[in-house]
């Protein structure tokens, strides 16, 4: 026969699981130009691309090599290295991002990896850099220094 006690017992209260605190680092896409590491908000990544044909464009700034059309979508191309003042590279990957809303294309040299940086290791620039496209720099043991690109600079011409 069941112990009555049992059936009639009250349960103590569950306690609701801890909600989840902010995840404590980011994840980011490491790629190389001109021989330096950068990071890129991997929530901004889009797609990497490695066939293509770019169009070019007259009366553009001289950092956008021109478009191309992804599926469809004309999309604006930016060559990081030309955007920070270094020679142009032939052989590229595009790295494809969403600003806003509008997707343009990064020309870089090579594509590394995806990592999660811990957001208290990312420094601010110097307030005297002169550096626009560069918002933070971190330095991770297993990667090495990395300068933390601000995509929302990208299309700006300063």
């Amino acid at each position: 026969m069941p112990d009555e006690n049992m059936l009639f017992a009250i349960q103590e209260p569950v306690d609701a699981p801890e909600e989840a605190s902010e995840p404590q680092s980011d994840k980011f896409l490491i790629f190389i130009s001109d021989s330096l590491l950068y990071g890129l908000d991997a929530a901004q990544v889009v797609e990497i691309i490695t066939d293509f044909s770019i169009t070019y464009l007259p009366q553009v700034p001289h950092f956008v090599r021109g478009v191309i059309n992804l599926r469809g979508q004309i999309i604006p191309v930016v060559d990081i290295r030309l955007r920070l003042g270094k020679m142009m590279n032939e052989e590229c990957i595009i790295i494809v991002v969403n600003l806003n809303g509008h997707q343009i294309g990064i020309l870089v040299d090579n594509v590394e990896k995806m990592v999660d940086i811990p957001r208290k290791s990312i420094l601010p620039m110097p307030s005297q850099s002169s550096q626009k496209l560069v918002n933070g720099i971190c330095s991770l043991p297993e990667v090495g220094t990395i300068l933390i690109l601000d995509c929302d600079q990208m299309l700006h011409d300063s």
